[in-house]
């Protein structure tokens, strides 16, 4: 019986392929969605991701999330520093300064001022170069991807053909010469500005004076110390706001899923994914269910039971939901591989597999349950009189 209903579905190509279609493509679309937009959402707390050293970061209360600087009194170091349960605490500049190339080109871009003696919030990955050299005169370490885009050199000094930027090279911030003496790998940030990183003293000098340079503090906590009682003693002593790594990646978070129409745009994308399945995948099962009911109705006048026949519905919606599930997943992933990851935000965690199989068993259940409500209302008669 269950071969016969294999043979039943596989036989019905128009509908079975129709099916597949519409599955795989309710897939693709969910996931795809889904992968994109979390990828999109990792890039505005990535560079707390790129700086594990620090167990707090201080910030002014003021300051909504990882980018919106509300910078702090140089001084705030120091009363952080004196601060019982504190190992270490460092200040960090982040802001956005001009870069003039030597070709002539500007280029908005996101400076890193790290701490000039511990050099703690370093870049993550360095491809040529060492984090040390930094304490050179006129250091900058440049990410990467940026040396092969925005900063890519169409009229090289030495002259010759476009080439990518790489170290020796000088770029001016400010009016200020820097040289490049290292190429580092860091996570793109959600504004996707070229990111370079140097000392937080050559930062100041480099960014248009202020009273307060000092964009947040890094800390860490002595080893046993309870960090609610710290957080709790920098609030009542400072005045200022300190959270851990999870606390302001959350923080970051929930500002962009509040504040944003970002998840109001993707969930009505991977909302229509799930529609589209019921509209073309679901009704064609449903059709194809009514079109096959008279051999139903013979199985059933030569006793098969109705658990024979619903076993033979389930089998087929079963089937059509594992292959269709499967293709739209594999090209989601091809996507998703096919696609640098600096030009398209996208990454499938294990969740969203999941949340598209669901997408696609509430589909193929909803349209199966229909079509074994007609075969268990069934007159094998009907089927012999018409």
């Amino acid at each position: 019986m269950y071969s016969f209903a294999l043979k039943m579905l596989f036989g019905d190509s128009a509908r079975f392929y129709g099916m597949l279609l519409g599955l795989a493509f309710s897939t693709l679309l969910i996931s795809q969605q889904a992968s994109i937009f979390v990828g999109l959402m990792s890039r505005t707390f990535g560079f707390i991701t790129d700086t594990p050293e620090p167990d707090l970061w201080i910030v002014d209360p003021a300051q909504r999330f990882l980018d919106d600087n509300k910078p702090l009194r140089s001084t705030s170091v120091q009363r952080i520093r004196g601060i019982t349960g504190i190992e270490w605490a460092v200040p960090l500049y982040k802001g956005l300064l001009v870069v003039n190339l030597p070709d002539g080109k500007r280029q908005m871009s996101q400076i890193i001022g790290i701490d000039d003696g511990s050099l703690i919030a370093a870049p993550p990955f360095m491809l040529e170069g060492a984090v040390t050299d930094l304490r050179k005169p006129d250091a900058i370490i440049v990410d990467e991807r940026a040396t092969r885009r925005e900063f890519k050199m169409e009229h090289p000094p030495e002259g010759g053909a476009p080439r990518a930027l790489r170290i020796g090279d000088t770029l001016e911030l400010n009016d200020r010469r820097a040289e490049v003496v290292g190429i580092c790998k860091a996570t793109q940030t959600f504004q996707s500005q070229p990111v370079i990183y140097t000392t937080y003293s050559r930062a100041s000098e480099y960014a248009p004076r202020e009273r307060r340079m000092v964009t947040m503090i890094l800390a860490k906590l002595e080893p046993g110390v309870d960090g609610a009682v710290v957080r709790a003693a920098i609030s009542d002593q400072t005045g200022l706001s300190a959270y851990s790594s999870d606390e302001f990646t959350e923080k970051t978070l929930s500002y962009w899923m509040r504040e944003t129409g970002i998840p109001i745009n993707f969930g009505t994308a991977i909302v229509l994914g799930f529609f589209v399945g019921v509209a073309v995948a679901g009704q064609m099962f449903y059709n194809f269910v009514l079109d096959n009911l008279k051999y139903f109705g013979a199985m059933k006048a030569m006793g098969a039971s109705r658990g024979t026949l619903l076993g033979m519905v389930s089998l087929q919606a079963l089937t059509v939901a594992i292959l269709g599930f499967g293709i739209g997943i594999g090209i989601t992933s091809a996507f998703g591989i096919s696609v640098p990851g600096e030009r398209l935000a996208f990454r499938m965690t294990w969740q969203i597999p999941l949340i598209a199989a669901f997408a696609v068993s509430l589909i193929c259940t909803a349209s199966a349950a229909l079509g074994m409500w007609r075969v268990l209302r069934l007159d094998p008669a009907d089927v012999f009189q018409g």
